[in-house]
């Protein structure tokens, strides 16, 4: 770490400072979607933990701990709900293509395990990425920074619906890097299409909330009172999370960190985790760092630190998209 009390971030602050990891965005935005995949072709291990009550997913299944293949070659976020996992066919179809994936006696099958977020309601209800969108992600999957803001599976992303759609912000990708002790990094990617408010951890500032009539944020304590019955049928909410270290864990450890890559988005992201949320957490080890028996321990605090940073970052390099204002523009410069 650096001096006592701080944190110390990789070279590009992003989970790309995770040697092996990849990110690659697909991005439509006179339609308002678009897909993001984190290759992970080395990857030693993978886990997955899904705790929103309305998750959109694939291949999760595999990767749980009484299963047998336990890892994967790539994560897809997507938007267009449910149709967006059409993406994955897109983005498997490109690792077959290079020989990747888990070995069978005919051929090497590609896991591609991915979730979505519902971005129907900004741009065109009708757009959602397909199998050439995953593809083209794929393809365009580098070792180096990671283009945040409005991009890729975050392009119609929204935050901060608790009084509806009409006092919605816009969200984001956003990743961020944690550099620990003895080459341990951890890094974290996020599309943030919260329906709650987003808070900045650090200093417990409200970063973004519910739009008023006076150009200010509506706190939560007053959006639960007004609140209705036709704000609470609202099923647009997601925000997918994915966590990669060079740590050697084993499969059991990597599930414990998923676990708690949620504390992280539950400190900044309020509510979360409700019946309208697909909020999901994956956790992907590369196992280039031989660990130490304390540093699970170690890695599930780092995962929850880049994780924050990650969503704060969403929010801030957003960018307003057909007629839903960034908080940064809202705000016309008063944070």
């Amino acid at each position: 770490m650096s001096e006592p009390g701080q944190w110390l971030c990789g070279p590009r602050d992003a989970i790309t400072d995770v040697r092996g990891i990849r990110v690659g965005h697909w991005t439509d935005r006179r339609a308002g979607t678009g897909c993001t995949v984190i290759l992970c072709e080395e990857s030693t291990g993978a886990a997955v933990d899904a705790r929103g009550g309305a998750p959109g997913t694939r291949e999760t299944d595999v990767l749980a701990g009484a299963n047998l293949v336990r890892l994967c070659h790539a994560v897809l976020f997507s938007g267009g709900s449910a149709f967006g996992l059409a993406a994955a066919t897109g983005v498997m179809e490109w690792l077959a293509e290079r020989n990747v994936g888990f070995g069978t006696a005919a051929r090497k099958i590609p896991i591609v395990s991915g979730a979505v977020l519902y971005d129907l309601g900004v741009g065109r209800a009708d757009a959602f990425p397909g199998a050439e969108a995953g593809r083209l992600a794929a393809g365009r999957a580098t070792g180096g920074g990671v283009a945040q803001g409005s991009v890729g599976a975050a392009t119609g992303a929204t935050v901060a619906k608790v009084l509806g759609a009409e006092r919605a912000l816009k969200g984001g990708i956003g990743t961020a890097s944690v550099v620990g002790p003895r080459g341990l990094v951890v890094g974290a990617i996020v599309a943030n299409n919260a329906s709650g408010h987003v808070f900045d951890p650090e200093t417990g500032a409200l970063i973004a909330g519910p739009r008023d009539e006076q150009g200010h944020f509506v706190g939560l304590p007053e959006s639960i009172e007004r609140r209705t019955a036709q704000m609470d049928a609202l099923l647009e909410n997601t925000t997918l999370v994915c966590v990669a270290t060079n740590a050697g864990l084993d499969h059991h450890q990597l599930q414990r960190v998923a676990i708690q890559a949620h504390d992280g988005l539950a400190r900044v992201v309020m509510p979360a985790h409700t019946f309208g949320d697909g909020d999901v957490a994956f956790a992907i080890a590369t196992g280039a760092v031989a660990i130490q028996p304390h540093d699970a321990f170690t890695v599930g605090v780092m995962a929850v630190r880049a994780v924050e940073r990650a969503l704060v970052k969403s929010v801030r390099l957003a960018k307003g998209l057909h007629g839903v204002p960034s908080a940064a523009e809202w705000l016309g410069g008063r944070q």
